[in-house]
């Protein structure tokens, strides 16, 4: 054996094993491919020629027995070619068309390649070798094909690599890198035009798929910022720890460590940031859990909060398992996902981490994004950084918009396809409550009138407390129940307006003006007893709004600030039920004013069964 042949094959070798390659494609290709003395003939362009071993290492490991075949040119590079696949158990078999008159072999080979194929051999065929013109098909596979009478699978193939300058622009490929391998359908006796429209078809979605995986310069920066900033994330994690924002026990999780085994089956992955996401993520948790019994969910959410609501599903700790998302540092997603594997992940609104989904894509995890909200600020943040938004959007399996103005913010960043579903959380149950607690306080309130100001953020209340003293001439027997957003802020506010705080079991008397109800989990407690409420983070400060459906479903009057950028279309379809105001005086002019119906038709949509569907057909591949 001389040295050339013996390098190219350790190089070839060393190449095509350490890439990690993603084989997809018809089933019946499959099944003709890996059934023993079944005969096909394989088809593939010359340029692909040095990466065909990768389809043959697949074939032989799915199927031992096999036999493989190829056929190669006289010439001395088929000849040398023939002697670098040969101790890998491919044969080939020499010779091509005649061309200017010249008799290469073509007949002789074509008798071999029957004989081959009638004893049931794998042949593998480049139509447009050896001289090409390049992805133009030659006579010779259509006639074996013809002549056998078998199957032809096209085969389209692409990997980390570069293009030498030969006439076809032939593929070398490089070390531990991504490749993809897709079978197209069998054709039975095809036409030159047929295959060749197959093989240019499945070639180009192969090459999709590699540079889909393709790591760009600003994938390793932001790689190289996640490793450098570890240290102080893990400083960070103790700070928020000393500030209640952490759990003691759970910390490592921040870090993709923890002390849980991987339930054996499928495991889905879905992420919800915090208390909003989680609550309308549950009902498409609940559906895709009844849709396939075998399925588990790994559900994590980036907030304490957000755990609280999944712990207290019934399937929590059987078929739902709650984590804290690891940060966006390489070392821990990889823990993370080593431990976990899931077939699939879906992310919930705006969750959107370049590492986390690149991460995903390099290990063909298909990544999903449900009711997706772009707001104005990220919108235009990420158009700032056009080329790396592009390339992580494009790695998203699809997304489901929320409505047109999110859908064509998702569009004009790369992401596609882009599907107008509606708001999950319009789809979402009503809240959850204690009825035995309605009760109580309901008997304990007796006839006052109830305003609840939900999810306020600092700045609002002081604003919605002067609009409630005000309303207090009119109905001096009102209460006002103030729920902060973020229940560590009730120490704060408790001392700041001399307030009874429900967290330290202080209940209000017949003389109490404002009760504070810093407790996680019970809106659906208050907006049941309220009369009317405010939703905050609509009327200082950046705004945003929160979710105007939960108290509209219950029938309970409401009124938001004028910013509500973040459920936009929203507000369009419950325009003549909810009241802005602008101000103290609109605030407090509502709060004198009677008592508004509440339409609540038309509130809730079938937004569930459509993304439930999508999902599984996405991750069942």
């Amino acid at each position: 054996m001389t040295l050339p042949p013996r390098l190219l094959r350790l190089w070839l070798g060393l190449c095509l094993r350490s890439t990690r390659w993603q084989v997809s494609g018809s089933p019946r290709a499959v099944e003709t491919l890996l059934t023993p003395q079944n005969g096909a003939v394989v088809a593939f362009w010359h340029r692909s020629l040095t990466l065909s071993p990768a389809l043959w290492f697949w074939a032989r490991s799915q199927e031992p027995r096999l036999q493989l075949r190829v056929l190669i040119s006289r010439n001395p590079d088929g000849m040398l070619i023939a002697d670098v696949v040969r101790p890998w158990g491919i044969i080939g078999i020499h010779g091509s068309s005649s061309k200017n008159g010249r008799n290469k072999g073509g007949a002789a080979v074509l008798r071999t390649a029957l004989k081959e194929l009638h004893s049931g051999a794998i042949v593998g065929i480049t139509p447009d070798g050896p001289r090409g013109p390049a992805e133009h098909v030659q006579p010779g596979a259509v006639a074996l094909s013809r002549l056998a009478g078998c199957a032809v699978v096209p085969v389209g193939m692409a990997c980390t690599s570069l293009r030498l300058p030969s006439w076809d622009g032939l593929a070398f490929p490089l070390p531990f890198g991504r490749g993809a391998l897709i079978l197209g359908e069998p054709l039975f006796q095809p036409g030159a035009s047929d295959l060749q429209n197959a093989l240019n078809t499945l070639s180009g979605r192969a090459e999709s798929i590699q540079r889909h995986h393709q790591s760009g310069v600003s994938e390793h920066l932001w790689r190289l910022t996640g490793t450098l900033f570890a240290p102080a994330l893990t400083v960070m994690l103790r700070i928020r720890l000393q500030k209640g924002r952490e759990l003691p026990d759970r910390l490592r999780e921040r870090m993709g460590l923890g002390n849980t085994r991987r339930p054996a089956g499928r495991i889905l992955w879905l992420h919800a940031a915090s208390v909003g996401e989680t609550l309308c993520a549950l009902p498409l948790a609940e559906a895709l859990l009844d849709a396939r019994p075998e399925l588990t969910l790994l559900f994590t959410t980036a907030t304490v909060t957000g755990s609280e609501i999944v712990a207290r599903h019934p399937l929590f700790g059987k078929r739902i398992i709650h984590r804290f998302i690891p940060h966006d540092v390489p070392r821990w997603l990889r823990r993370f996902l080593n431990l976990w594997q899931p077939e699939g992940a879906v992310f919930v609104e705006s969750e959107l981490w370049p590492g986390i989904i690149a991460a995903c894509s390099d290990r063909d995890i298909p990544v999903m994004l449900v009711n997706g909200r772009l707001s104005d600020r990220s919108s235009q943040r990420w158009g700032r950084l056009r080329a790396p938004a592009r390339r992580m959007m494009g790695r998203l399996s699809w997304v489901a918009a929320r409505g047109p103005e999110d859908a064509a913010r998702f569009r004009a960043l790369g992401a596609a396809p882009v599907y107008e579903d509606g708001d999950l959380k319009q789809d979402a149950p009503p809240l959850p409550y204690d009825e035995a607690e309605y009760n109580r306080l309901k008997a304990l309130f007796g006839e006052r009138p109830i305003f609840v100001a939900a999810s306020t953020h600092p700045g609002e209340e002081d604003l919605v407390l002067q609009a409630a003293e005000s309303a207090r001439t009119l109905q001096p027997d009102l209460l006002t129940i103030l729920v902060p957003r973020h229940p560590a802020r009730g120490a704060e506010l408790a001392e700041r307006f001399q307030l009874p705080r429900r967290s330290a079991g202080e209940e209000p008397t017949p003389q109490t003006p404002v009760w504070l109800a810093d407790t996680l989990g019970e809106l659906g407690l208050f907006y049941r007893l309220a009369d009317r409420c405010f939703l905050g983070n609509s009327l200082t400060g950046k705004g945003g709004g929160h979710n105007p459906f939960e108290p509209l479903r219950l029938g309970t009057p409401t009124a938001t600030g004028p910013k509500m950028e973040n459920w936009r279309e929203a507000m369009v379809t419950i325009s003549d039920t909810i009241q802005i105001v602008n101000d103290v005086e609109c605030l407090t002019r509502w709060l004198k004013s009677p008592l508004p119906p509440v339409r609540t038709t038309g509130l809730q949509r079938s937004v569930v069964s459509v993304l439930r569907d999508r999902i599984l057909r996405t991750v069942e591949r």
